[in-house]
């Protein structure tokens, strides 16, 4: 298979499939076409284990190893368009910072939307996997950190936007103080059961918080594999 069949995807990849995925996204409420299309042209298939291909493209979360899923492609749009719904059209973002690489999906649909993404990840393996996936992209504007994400990336601070992939029992102070004036914090907080995706915004020295709905994620774990 040529390398552009292998991005661009055949069969259980095809138009069709896509497009049956972003009319379910809008069903759901997604509404920024630009995000909806990212989603559309990112070729979801390369980031998950070969065995699981043919789901790519269904609206559901998969594992990839290491007690870690690629999030489903609904909350991967509703993240990325709560961070950048303020965004002036042709616009980016300058700094992204990103909790949670994984498997570098969630990367990859943000990357148009930022002029710099910084990408924290635990798990070595995992950030080998999305360093790899990334380059066959040619997504160039990412940079990767094996680190524990509830530190944040404190040298390249302030961030005008901050992505957090898995959910802590309550917002970490760290990534508060990360956050630049009028930048937005997107995180699901909460137990299992029980999480809740917020908007946090900064406003000097108090941070505006709204509820954007019910989320189910991996526990926001401390450290790194070594």
């Amino acid at each position: 298979m040529s390398r552009n069949h292998h991005v661009s995807g055949i069969g259980m990849t095809s138009a069709r499939t896509r497009d049956r995925l972003i009319n379910r996204l809008r069903s759901e409420g997604i509404r920024n076409e630009t995000v909806l299309e990212r989603i559309r042209t990112v070729p979801r298939h390369l980031f998950v284990d070969e065995a699981l291909a043919s789901r790519a493209y269904e609206d559901t979360a998969l594992p990839i190893g290491f007690g870690q899923t690629i999030s489903q492609p609904y909350i991967v749009a509703l993240m990325t368009e709560a961070l950048i719904e303020k965004l002036r059209p042709g616009k980016q973002l300058k700094k992204v910072l990103e909790v949670g690489t994984g498997c570098g999906y969630q990367t990859a649909v943000l990357a148009p939307f930022a002029q710099h993404i910084c990408s924290v990840e635990r798990l070595q393996p995992l950030i080998l996997r999305a360093r790899k996936r990334l380059g066959e992209l040619q997504i160039n504007n990412v940079t990767l950190l094996h680190a524990d994400g509830l530190r944040g990336w404190k040298s390249q601070a302030p961030f005008q936007g901050i992505l957090v992939a898995a959910a802590p029992t309550e917002t970490p102070q760290n990534l508060l103080n990360q956050l630049d004036e009028g930048g937005h914090l997107i995180i699901p907080v909460g137990m299992r059961g029980e999480q809740r995706l917020h908007r946090i915004t900064r406003r000097g020295d108090t941070f505006e918080n709204e509820e954007l709905g019910l989320v189910s994620f991996v526990p926001l774990v401390g450290g790194t594999d070594g």
